[in-house]
């Protein structure tokens, strides 16, 4: 199968380009999205039957004007340019799997979140919302579109863990706020299985959570972090401290999701990691790293 796969070179990419080669597939890259480059870049490219759109700016940074700015342009912007471009094409793909992000929900507490909860409405929900509002638009040309709401990645060299590790290694972690917020997670094996088992599966033909489906709290997140690298996790830090850090960000870094990911589950999808601990120890072994 020839595929294209939009921000190949992040940390998500650099998991799932070895996946789809390994499995025989011919993967084209696409770095960039944007007025200048995109048409032409497509234009040179042979017929490809899936596309997997993962590039975006950076959420994870302290946000201001110009970085929401960024963020908001890079995802919906640039998925409205590449929609476009497909459908203009002769040969156009069977399936477009589209990165969202769990962000859709906002902060909710300890209600258990699926797919068909409604979106929140602070400003990551709302590019959520957009973004995948752009992705679906591809289902006028023929295409099927696979939204997928991306939970917190767990995996080697990168994303989110490489950036608790060096604090928690040094027994310095700490629960963030109050601890009781739920915060989920994801393996990235699982979720570059997820992702090819929406590319396989042509009865898939709505949004995914790529989520584990069991959550945990950030205490939980914390003692287990702690545990898998055998150190104390004593130092918390408090919400006053993560916003003069992060500033509005910090608000995604304290706010609570439940999320569950009914809709993989249904279709029949298989988690290798369910679990949390054997999450964390599959990625922080010695031939992972």
């Amino acid at each position: 199968m020839n595929c294209l796969v939009t921000g190949a070179s992040g940390f998500i990419g650099r998991h799932l380009v070895p996946a789809l080669i390994e499995r025989g597939d011919f993967v084209h890259r696409l770095p960039r999205l944007n007025s200048d480059s995109t048409d032409a870049a497509l234009d040179g490219m042979p017929a490809f039957e899936a596309v997997i759109h993962l590039a975006g700016e950076p959420v994870a940074q302290r946000w201001n004007a110009e970085v929401k700015r960024k963020i908001f342009d890079s995802r919906v912007e640039g998925t409205r340019r590449l929609v476009s471009v497909l459908g203009k094409r002769n040969n156009r793909p069977a399936v477009l799997v589209n990165a969202s992000a769990i962000g859709y929900y906002g902060d909710r507490g300890d209600e258990t979140l699926t797919e068909e909860s409604a979106p929140g409405s602070d400003f990551l929900a709302e590019v959520c919302l957009a973004w995948e509002r752009e992705a679906v638009r591809a289902r006028e040309f023929g295409i099927r579109v696979v939204p997928i709401r991306i939970a917190t990645v767990l995996g080697r060299q990168g994303g989110a863990l490489a950036k608790m590790l060096t604090p928690f290694r040094l027994g310095l972690g700490g629960r963030l706020g109050s601890g009781r917020q739920w915060m989920s997670w994801i393996h990235v094996d699982d979720l570059v299985r997820l992702v090819l088992f929406a590319i396989e599966n042509e009865n898939v033909t709505d949004v995914l959570n790529g989520s584990s489906p069991n959550p945990a709290t950030n205490r939980e997140f914390t003692r287990a972090l702690a545990n898998a690298v055998h150190r104390p996790a004593m130092f918390p830090a408090p919400p006053v401290a993560l916003r003069l850090a992060f500033g509005e960000m910090a608000g995604v870094v304290l706010g609570s999701q439940k999320v569950i990911p009914q809709a993989a589950l249904r279709h029949g999808f298989n988690f290798r990691f369910p679990l949390l601990p054997g999450a964390l120890h599959d990625v922080l072994q010695p031939a992972a790293l």
